[in-house]
């Protein structure tokens, strides 16, 4: 932005009716918020929209009068009125969406309407000054990665049912407390000690509901509520780690930026920081008031894109409760996209391993490494069950023809194991349709025999001349449910969508490789994941 720009931004998806004011010339934001507060249970969309109804009126008059007192009197007070269109509850973007309406008309200035979940990732990439990190989204409703390229944000991982924040809500209502809830289980966390809850990763997506239902029967059997609020945090904040990890991984990042009201927490801010210190990849989480829903990061981005020329007719400005992030056109960013360059091919390092690679001598060396974020309990868990199921699901699929390197030696106490060298690179850096449309082929083979994969992204299917190896199990498991097969396909298909330059062409022959060897309904389901609106608030 050549010229400074000052736009006025209102947010109002869930719970904070919030308005504010961004001077680019500056950088100064100022935002005047009120949030509602349920007198108990989690959010009722009737009584936030109500809360909206009242409150943005006021915060909106606060920001305006800001902007006049600091404007030099040519003109309107702000060159646009920028809203949050979506994604969250309906009836509160409506209230927004009339008002901002409303408010450009009467100052004659453009409308923008902004991505609340790109806002999250633009707020941290502005005070971060990152050129292309990779973004944790944890807020209440949604929880997911991103990366740019294309064109796009792209997402890269995401929960397969609730958001975090959420999730963790719904515990605390069934132990009784009052919303929001990720607070009071931060503070009961302090005094709990560790017990086992279920840990869900299925590549870098990941699910809530299972370690939920676990926590709130652990809760009713009588374990303190200290110690079920200290695993809470342990296994859920070590689920994001773990795929925020995977995500640098694949993209080759080293650059991690956190958004969304659940980034408040300590410990999760403190586990993201020591993976990357480890990884040698910087983090950065922006200033409490910029993760909490705020309309600071609405007016930031709503100036970038103001100054892109990427506005908004009345008549196209309709709010989308279910607006997705990758649903977004990047008008307003010029390159700095994620390029996935290669790796040194004798020794890398992975989201929760190091592979020495040893072509010379034909052998692959792979070692877990403990991980200092995760509890130690929890961490030698891990390793010790991914390193028995990643030897015994390789050779169950050479069994079925799926192309594998041989599992030559395994020592699961130390969480190493020993393969056969296979293929010359990832299909990453060689993507071509016939070794998609392989893949499709071999995953409906390990799915015939009812196990999944677990984790099948381009980094861990290897080519060369002679064919394409399905590698890595350590994330698969045995099922008979359509929908783990549909998110193993979904997986892979994220993972084409995140690293190809064109992935369309190839996720066609993703699915007709998978047609041929699989079951139908197993594609029906997989449309039917990438159909759902997880971006809904509760």
């Amino acid at each position: 932005m050549s010229d400074p720009i000052r736009v006025l931004g209102i947010e109002g998806t869930a719970w904070a009716a919030s308005a504010a004011v961004y001077d680019s010339a500056t950088d100064d934001v100022f935002v005047e918020s009120d949030a509602y507060q349920p007198d108990s249970g989690g959010i009722h969309p009737r009584e936030a929209a109500e809360h909206m109804h009242e409150a943005i009126p006021e915060v909106v008059a606060t920001a305006l009068d800001r902007a006049r007192e600091t404007h030099d009197g040519t003109g309107a007070p702000v060159d646009a009125v920028a809203f949050s269109r979506g994604p969250g509850l309906g009836p509160c973007l409506r209230v927004v969406g009339t008002a901002a309406r409303a408010l450009s008309q009467s100052l004659d200035v453009p409308l923008v309407g902004v991505n609340h979940m790109v806002a999250h990732l633009e707020i941290g990439r502005h005070t971060s000054g990152f050129s292309s990190p990779v973004c944790l989204n944890a807020s209440g409703a949604n929880a997911h990665l991103l990366a740019y390229r294309n064109g796009r944000y792209r997402v890269l991982g995401e929960t397969m049912d609730t958001g975090v924040g959420n999730a963790i809500d719904k515990f605390t209502r069934h132990v009784g407390w009052s919303h929001p809830g990720g607070p009071k289980v931060e503070e009961a966390a302090s005094d709990g000690e560790y017990v086992d809850l279920p840990y869900v990763v299925k590549g870098m997506d990941f699910s809530f509901s299972g370690i939920m239902s676990a926590a709130k029967a652990a809760y009713d059997d009588g374990v303190p509520v200290e110690d079920v609020c200290y695993s809470l945090q342990e296994n859920v904040f070590a689920m994001l780690a773990e795929v925020s990890e995977r995500a640098l991984s694949l993209t080759g990042s080293d650059e991690l930026v956190l958004g969304g009201g659940v980034g408040q927490n300590a410990r999760l801010r403190a586990m993201l920081e020591e993976m990357c210190e480890a990884r040698g990849a910087t983090f950065h989480a922006p200033e409490p008031r910029f993760l909490r829903d705020n309309a600071g990061m609405i007016a930031v981005l709503g100036a970038k894109m103001y100054a892109a020329g990427d506005t908004l007719a009345l008549a196209e400005s309709r709010v989308n409760p279910d607006f997705r992030p990758d649903q977004v056109p990047v008008t307003w960013r010029d390159g700095h996209e994620l390029t996935f360059a290669g790796r040194d091919e004798r020794e890398v390092e992975g989201a929760e391993a190091v592979v020495e690679l040893d072509p010379d001598r034909g052998r692959v060396v792979k070692r877990r490494l403990p991980k200092s974020y995760r509890h130690p309990d929890l961490d030698a868990r891990l390793r010790r069950e991914r390193t028995t199921l990643e030897a015994r699901l390789t050779n169950l699929a050479r069994r079925e023809g799926v192309p594998t390197p041989v599992v030559r030696d395994v020592d699961r106490r130390a969480a190493t194991i020993e393969f056969e060298y296979v293929g010359g690179t990832d299909l990453r850096e060689a993507l071509a349709a016939d070794r998609v449309r392989a893949v499709g082929r071999h995953l409906a083979a390990i799915h015939r025999a009812g196990f999944v994969h677990g984790d099948p992204t381009t980094r861990n299917v290897r080519v060369d001349g002679e064919g394409t190896y399905l590698i890595d199990f350590g994330l698969g498991y045995h099922t008979d449910h359509v929908e783990d097969y549909a998110m193993d396909l979904h997986v892979f298909d994220q993972s084409l969508v995140g690293t190809a330059d064109d992935p369309e062409p190839l996720r066609a022959a993703f699915r007709e490789g998978y047609l041929d060897a699989g079951e139908e309904r197993v594609l029906d389901r997989l449309r039917e994941v990438e159909g759902r609106g997880r971006y809904v608030g509760e």
